[in-house]
């Protein structure tokens, strides 16, 4: 099936998130020392922990230092507690945002994310007020020129739901979340790398945003994923770059 245009939008905030290469250390160990927390300290058991560790390897971040978090969570060593806590809002023109954090203060979490709605033209919603409009699943992108047949035979094998064929020539691949990392893995054996691998909150419906709208909808999303305390921000403004 046809699916909407994104790959600028995904190059777009690659070389966001590249600009940001500083915040990306603290995020993954944060994400390392909850996933461990939860699910304990073994990489073979615990898939969540597996995906943060890839995260941190893909940062270059030096083995010792995974290890050391690692321990932190399972209390081998003494460290920060951090708790998960999702917001929901809206963007400009209703736009939905979900904004993942992890903290050890919710006071100073939910004040600084509200600040920002506020500041740059959002608001704050209730629990489950967006979260309808997003589908949690495991996307892989892959760039155009990629063989959609290959993608399509691989990836249905190994368990994924969908793959779709962009406008702009990338292959989204659509995955439950418990089966993201069989279809990663079978793609890469096959010899297909993605560009964008991550369980994540895909946007059912995404809006499109063109000229102010889409400048002052990117300013509210900056001013989210600047705040320390957030781990992703996902919406369905759909942004010409």
């Amino acid at each position: 099936m046809a699916g909407h245009s994104k790959w600028a939008n995904i190059q777009h905030r690659k070389g966001r998130q590249d600009e940001k290469r500083g915040k990306v250390w603290t995020r993954v160990i944060r994400e390392i020392m909850v996933a461990a927390r939860q699910g304990g300290g073994d990489l073979t058991a615990n898939p969540r922990l597996r995906l943060a560790v890839d995260k941190a390897k893909a940062a270059n971040m030096p083995a010792d230092t995974i290890k050391r978090n690692i321990d932190k969570a399972t209390g081998n060593l003494e460290g920060v507690h951090y708790e998960e806590i999702r917001y929901e809002g809206y963007g400009i023109g209703g736009a939905a945002v979900i904004v993942d954090t992890m903290t050890d203060n919710k006071v100073r979490t939910v004040a600084e994310v509200r600040h920002a709605f506020s500041k740059y033209g959002g608001n704050m919603g209730t629990e489950g007020s967006v979260a309808f409009q997003f589908k949690h699943c495991g996307q892989l992108i892959l760039a155009p020129g990629t063989s959609e047949d290959k993608v399509m035979e691989v990836a249905l094998e190994a368990g994924a739901e969908d793959v779709i064929a962009d406008a702009d020539g990338a292959i989204e691949v659509i995955t439950p979340p418990q089966d993201f990392e069989t279809v990663k893995n079978a793609l890469e054996a096959a010899g297909l790398k993605p560009e964008i691998a991550e369980v994540t909150m895909r946007a059912e419906n995404p809006i499109e945003m063109a000229g102010e709208d889409a400048v002052r909808m990117q300013k509210l999303l900056d001013a989210l994923e600047d705040l320390d305390d957030v781990q992703n921000v996902y919406h369905n403004g759909a942004m010409e770059s």
